[in-house]
């Protein structure tokens, strides 16, 4: 019998790379002109002889733009690796070296050279003049420089880093470049520019003035002044949004999971619905309820003979409107928490005679630490993000977020001062992060094994399920009472002055008639509704499928700078929205990364302004799911990707539902970020609004919030129907015993473990 001979091959996951980083440098455009970024345009209009849109290879046999022709040098490199194995130390070092030098010369040759040559003299130096300038890159230099970075955490994971895990060490690597080229440099550029005096030089004392200033820091209202700094108002305002907002999250988190409500899900959906509400709607409808001339201002001054006051505008009707929008934020995050809470452990003290009050207050409670915690910091963050509402209703009461907005869009245009206010923001956050986690500590939250766990979650004290409902009933009604109003003053034809009802809001918003050519979307907001859909529909998934798998990382991994990794993931959500979108405008309006007036800015603002999310309501349900489920699988011969894909997501999907929910509707309603970053071509449904609120067209307004609504909750019912809820074995009412469940796949070992085992 002949002896089996292997035929010598390449490493199919570094061949992989290397084919992707050829075709890239081959075939595909390096630059991107016409389309700007990321240009398909070569498909139709005379590749290859269009220099506009030729790959790196033509370029280089035409003799233009050699200095990308070490690139090509480098991508060849690892087919030296033919038929050695990977645990041999030439393997992971020559993949290093190739990935590290590529990565860094790709990243050079990007930004070395500026519009008018070589961005610095040694390089004129060396090289001499330059004859042309640098371009926009496009899809041949994104394949290219993403298979230096791979090939590069190939060489570390067959070196052994984190344990030799491809994929963890992939993911790894991918996330740091990410966030790095497309949170931290944008965010440091715009932070950088706080040194800089309006005359365009450096300086010290003109910042320390800037940032120690008495309208940031001052406590005049303590001390009998008018008014205290934006930095105490800010502060304040934030930590009793966060603290509210965590509360009423718990309250509608236990009526859905521990009362015996029948109707959970309308519930749900009425939670929702103030997150899905586009900006200043909310601050509108307050101010037609509660303002000097308000429906319910104007009936208790006829009623109790009360003077009308503007008491609204400022703190009170701040927090409501804040309070109002983040709510749901944290109830996403408590239900998935809440559920998880195992019931065994609550038997196991009402077996040892605790009553339903201790043993909510000394099991189910301190287990949901994790939600509580990620809650108050959402709710937390958000108010401090928030721009919307307060320009609406903060009235003397000024914020963080509005000063940086006019600083940088006023008469003074003070980039320095905004980016001085938007450090003083990120101290606060930041703050708020790592109390978090000392409040947390080390402690352990699991509650999800692969243990039986066939027990139901026993219902709240009589007592204390009255108080909830009551706190549900109100806060129910008064979300109610602002859709109401907000539903019926699309259909009024001027409020305040003419309460007659009419369509035509509606009709100039969403007319649709026949031509000559077709269905004709006739309205004036169809052109930004379905660009706003378009980019929703788009960066939603990715948001959340960065998120999660950052989350899975955070939680389930252990590698060097962890800590600082997670603080990168979370520095976008710290920063307002008003500076995420001039740090983009400002990084990524010139080349080598040339986004400016592209939808691709738009879907990648929402995905690193909204990943955080995803990355805390995975870290709180990932806390609760056992290791032992992962190291079964590996045991049972699967890697990492097949456990993170059949083990751990089908646990997550509470947290995915958040994720998706969340960056979806984030990407129908904000504001702050994309109003720096819209343009003709890619206009947005709240710049739209905006717009209409600022001509005093209220209207047409509301009746397009009230569509975009109606829009978002159909699609959220979607996502509902394609994520599926998490069953993992459960009782859901007695005498039903787990009647459908998830079940958790092990490749390679038995067919399936449910929850209940």
């Amino acid at each position: 019998m002949r002896p089996k001979t292997r035929t010598a091959s390449l490493h199919p996951t570094v061949l992989l790379w290397t084919v992707v980083g050829l075709i890239g440098f081959a075939l595909l455009p390096w630059y991107g002109l016409r389309d700007n970024f990321f240009t398909l345009s070569w498909l139709f209009d005379g590749y290859p002889f269009d220099d506009d849109v030729a790959p790196a290879l033509f370029l280089v046999l035409q003799g233009q733009k050699l200095w990308l022709a070490p690139l090509g040098a480098l991508l060849l490199a690892p087919l030296l690796l033919w038929g050695r194995k990977k645990g041999e130390p030439l393997f992971g070092t020559l993949l290093i070296v190739v990935g590290a030098v590529g990565f860094a010369y790709f990243l050079l040759q990007g930004f070395g050279i500026g519009l008018r040559g070589f961005q610095w003299q040694w390089l004129t130096s060396l090289f001499g003049e330059l004859d042309d300038r640098q371009f926009g890159m496009g899809w041949g230099a994104l394949l290219a420089g993403g298979a230096f970075l791979f090939l590069f955490t190939l060489g570390l994971a067959a070196r052994g880093a984190v344990g030799g895990d491809e994929f963890v060490v992939g993911s790894i690597g991918f996330i740091v470049a990410v966030v790095g080229i497309f949170i931290f440099m944008p965010i440091l550029q715009m932070l950088g520019s706080a040194l800089v005096t309006q005359e365009g030089s450096y300086s010290l004392s003109v910042f320390f003035t800037k940032l120690f200033s008495s309208r940031l820091w001052g406590l005049g209202c303590i001390s009998g002044g008018p008014r205290c700094g934006v930095a105490w108002n800010s502060l304040f305002l934030a930590i009793l949004v966060g603290v509210l907002t965590t509360g009423l999250g718990l309250v509608f988190a236990l009526v859905v999971t521990r009362t015996g409500f029948r109707y959970g899900a309308l519930l749900r959906a009425l939670t929702v619905l103030p997150i899905i509400t586009p900006p200043f709607v909310i601050g509108l409808a307050i101010i037609l309820l509660f303002g000097l001339s308000g429906v319910i201002t104007q009936g208790f001054s006829e009623l109790f003979g009360i003077q009308p006051t503007r008491w609204v505008y400022g703190l009170p009707g701040l927090l409501i409107a804040q309070v109002l929008a983040f709510t749901p934020i944290a109830f996403l995050v408590m239900i998935g928490v809440v559920e998880g809470v195992s019931p065994s452990m609550e038997e196991a003290a009402q077996t040892l005679r605790a009553n339903r009050w201790q043993t909510f207050v000394t099991v189910s409670l301190p287990l949901m630490r994790p939600g509580l915690a990620n809650a108050f910091l959402l709710g937390f963050i958000e108010s401090m993000a928030d721009f919307g509402n307060p320009l609406v209703l903060g009235g003397n009461f000024d914020v963080l977020s509005t000063e940086i907005f006019f600083a940088i869009v006023g008469a003074q245009y003070d980039q320095a001062q905004a980016a001085i206010l938007a450090l003083v923001l990120l101290f606060f956050t930041l703050g708020a992060f790592y109390a978090q986690r000392f409040w947390l500590g080390k402690k352990s939250y699991t509650t999800v094994s692969g243990k039986g766990d066939a027990g139901m979650h026993p219902h709240l004290p009589a007592g204390f399920r009255n108080v909830v409902y009551g706190i549900a009933g109100f806060w129910t009604l008064f979300t109610l009472l602002i859709y109401v109003t907000i539903f019926y003053g699309s259909f009024v034809k001027l409020w305040g002055v003419d309460f007659s009802l009419t369509f035509d809001h509606y009709v100039k918003s969403f007319a649709v008639s026949w031509n000559q050519f077709g269905l004709h979307w006739r309205g004036a907001a169809w052109s930004s509704f379905w660009t706003t859909m378009q980019i929703a529909l788009i960066s939603a998934p990715l948001t959340a499928a960065i998120g999660l798998l950052t989350a899975y990382l955070l939680v389930r991994q252990n590698f060097r700078g962890k800590d600082a990794f997670e603080f990168g993931t979370m520095l976008s959500f710290a920063i307002p929205g008003t500076v995420i979108g001039v740090s983009y405008v400002i990084a990524f309006n010139v080349p080598p990364i040339e986004l400016t007036g592209t939808g691709i800015i738009l879907v990648l603002s929402f995905i690193f302004r909204n990943m955080p999310v995803g990355v805390r309501a995975g870290v709180a349900s990932m806390s609760q799911i056992d290791r032992s489920l992962d190291e079964s699988s590996l045991t049972l011969g699967a890697n990492s990707w097949q456990t993170f894909r059949k083990v751990v997501l089908p646990l997550l999907r509470p947290a995915i539902l958040a994720a998706l929910v969340y960056s979806f509707v984030r990407a129908m309603t904000a504001i702050s970020a994309i109003i720096f970053l819209v343009s003709a071509q890619y206009d947005m449904s709240t710049s739209y609004i905006v717009g209409r609120v600022e001509n005093n067209e209220y209207g047409i307004a509301i009746a397009y919030s009230t569509v975009l609504i109606v829009v978002m909750l159909a699609v959220i019912g979607l996502m509902q129907l394609a994520v599926g809820s998490r069953n993992i074995g459960r009782r859901g009412s007695e005498g039903d015993l787990g009647q459908s469940r998830t079940n958790v796949s092990l490749p390679q070992g038995p067919p399936a473990i449910s929850g209940a085992g």
